[in-house]
Parts: C-alpha cells; structure tokens; sequence
C-alpha cells in the first residue's frame, strides 16, 4: 500500500489530457468519451464554463442563433428560444456535462506542459488551490482549451490607479442597480462593453462609453443571415450586403460618434479577432443621447477623465469592457502550434492541430460553433492515431 507521500506524488496517467473546463474542454471531453477514449479534464476554477457561471453579467443573451452555438452530439432542446439566456445556457452546458459524465479535476492551476521525446508522452504539472501541492499528469495527447476568454485584461492608462471612483472589470459587473443617478464611464466598445452601457442606461444611469476604434454595428437578424450566406456567397459578398443593410438600418453612425471600419464584419473577425457589435438596443440609446459616446481617454486624474477631443468629465465609476488576454507560458517546447499569446499560428482550417500530439480547441475566434468543429476534429484524429497502433 502506498504511503501517503508517494501517493502525493503519483502520477496520474490517461491517453489525453485537456486543459480548460469551459464550452471548448467539455465539447472535446464529450468527443473523445463518444470514442471511448479515456482522457483527464483539468479546471483551474471550482465549476464547468465559469466565464458563464461566475462573471458574465445578468443580462447577457447569445448573439447567435441556437444551432450556431449548441456543442457536439448534444443539441441545445427545442423547448429553448433561439437565443438564449446566460441562465437557459448554463443549464445546457449543465446538462452536457451530466449526459457525458463528464468529471474535471477542478481547482488545478497547470504550471507546467512539457513533452517527453523519450517516452511520447506529455507531462502536466499542475497546482492544487486546496493544499498547493502539485500534482502531476501523463498522456500521450494534450489538448489546450483554456479559450479565448482566459484572464481579464486591465489596460494600462494614465492615471487610472488614482481615480477616487469604482474601477471594475466587466467580469465584476452583474448589473446596473448599484449605479442608479451615478455618472459611468464604460471602456470598450464590443459587444460586452455596448451591451453593459445598455444595462447600466436601462438602470438609470448616467452613462457613457468610450469608442476608440471603428466598428461594425449590425443587427441579431443580419449576422444570422450572414452566417448562412457564407455557405454560399464569398466573404467579400456577404460583406458588402452586411454593410449596405447595416447603413440602411442605422444609418450615418459617424454623427453619434462612431466610425465604420474600411474593411468587412466577417473580414475583421477572421484577420483580427474583432467581432461586430450586434445591436441589442444601444443604438436607440446611443441616438437619444442617453448613451454618451466618448473618444479615447487621455488622462485620469482624481474623478476627472480628459478625452482626447480636449473635453473632461466627472465620473463615479469606470467600466472596464477591455477583454482578456491568453497566455500559455506554462507550455513549453511548443514552437509550431501557439504564439506568445496563446493563439493559433497554422491558419484555419488547420488550426486545431500541432506536433506530438498536441492539439488547441476553441481559439480560432470562431465562437462556440467553432470549438464544436475544433472538438470533433480533435477527437477523430486523436482515435485515428490509436487505432495505427
């Protein structure tokens, strides 16, 4: 029997080991339990999707229609509106989990990946929160699904650490009770930071949000169609009739403050990440003045904020809708697969797999449906290469 030192220090072993507990992990998880492949989940917080669980604020919906965001094997039930709630998705995402047994070791923070040659197997270090003992993983396979939302990104501005207000990062906002009869600044112009403006308009609030770059503003309706055209129209058609709809609805934005980018919605997405803003009300709200567009901060002194048109407003609070930044410092000897931000390098389609086993689920900026494609296709390649041997 072995001690309870040795027992510390037992390596667990698996023929793969995923890392990350969110949409991307499970959808993975749920692809290779369907093959009967056995394999390790690894969660550094205490539950599944905890982007979702723990800092999405209230009112979030899915941008996209239920068929584009619904996992692998599992489809998101009929009984369920097209686009749902944050609360109507953790129940799916609960449900997957329980419909293939799916079990992550949570609370494990991986500080260490590393492939050995000798031996073709990963090896994962990874620390315990319960009792900061490391414990220690071995496959042959080692899947990255730490997704694109990770770690929050602060951004670095001048003077923020003196501002006498509330600074939070948009994964601490809930909603926009708190703020009722206050002045809020909101930072960032996706698709959290105008939605959030809305809540926090929606709550009484005196609002603004700063714009700091030109960006798309399209309805649920035109990304949708957008979305299907693709399959068969070029990029290149589906967005210039996604631009000309988008000026038809809402006009001439660049009077509000806003400017449109010279290239496409989908172009951008797929050269630089960046999604188009999909319209849930913000721009009635944006139109009425309800909703102050603001340009790039310049200083921040005390609860003073200087823009970069010369003007300076008093604010309560600032909102920060910066993002998150990847990192996977913790995997070494990987030259081919990911950048320094954690980041696909092979271009899509082929985005997904790497050498030596190594593959990335979910960060391709595809959204969920292109972590379902990421998961399907890891699980199939995975079962090819057992079964060659």
């Amino acid at each position: 029997m072995a001690s309870a030192a040795e027992a510390e220090h037992e390596v667990k072993e698996t023929a793969v080991i995923i890392v990350g507990g969110g949409p991307s992990g499970l959808a993975t998880a749920a692809c290779l339990s369907n093959l009967s492949i056995p394999y390790i989940l690894i969660e550094r917080e205490d539950c599944v999707a905890s982007i979702w669980k723990k800092y999405a604020y209230d009112r979030v919906h899915l941008h996209l229609a239920k068929p584009f965001c619904q996992l692998p094997l599992l489809p998101i039930p009929s009984s369920y509106p097209t686009y749902l709630s944050r609360e109507e998705f953790v129940h799916y995402l609960n449900d997957y989990v329980s419909h293939f047994g799916i079990k992550p070791i949570f609370r494990q923070a991986v500080e260490a990946a590393e492939y050995d040659e000798v031996a073709g197997k990963w090896n994962v270090k990874a620390r315990s929160y319960h009792h900061e003992a490391i414990k220690e993983y071995s496959s042959r396979f080692l899947v990255v699904a730490t997704g694109e939302s990770c770690d929050p990104f602060w951004p670095e501005m001048e003077g923020l650490q003196s501002f006498n207000g509330k600074v939070l990062h948009s994964t601490q906002y809930k909603n926009g009770e708190k703020f009722e009869g206050k002045s809020v600044l909101v930072v960032g112009s996706g698709n959290s930071g105008m939605e959030i403006s809305l809540d926090l308009a929606n709550s009484a609030a005196k609002t603004s949000i700063v714009v700091r770059s030109p960006i798309h503003v399209l309805s649920r309706s035109m990304i949708n169609m957008g979305l299907v055209l693709l399959k068969y129209l070029s990029l290149d058609w589906v967005d210039s009739l996604l631009v000309i709809m988008s000026k038809i609805v809402y006009g001439d934005l660049y009077k509000y403050g806003i400017q449109r980018p010279i290239e496409g919605p989908f172009a951008m997405k797929d050269k630089y990440g960046k999604y188009p803003v999909i319209d849930v009300g913000t721009y009635q709200k944006i139109k009425s003045q309800e909703i102050q567009v603001l340009p790039r901060i310049k200083r921040i002194t005390g609860t003073n904020v200087l823009f970069e048109d010369g003007k300076e407003y008093v604010f309560d609070a600032i909102i920060l809708a910066t993002g998150f930044k990847r990192s996977t410092k913790w995997l070494k000897g990987d030259e081919y697969l990911l950048d320094d931000d954690g980041l696909p390098k092979p271009n899509y389609p082929n985005h997904w797999k790497g050498l030596n086993g190594l593959y990335c689920s979910g960060l391709v900026r595809k959204g969920l449906y292109g972590a379902a494609m990421d998961a399907q296709n890891i699980a199939h390649d995975i079962n090819t290469m057992l079964y060659k041997t």
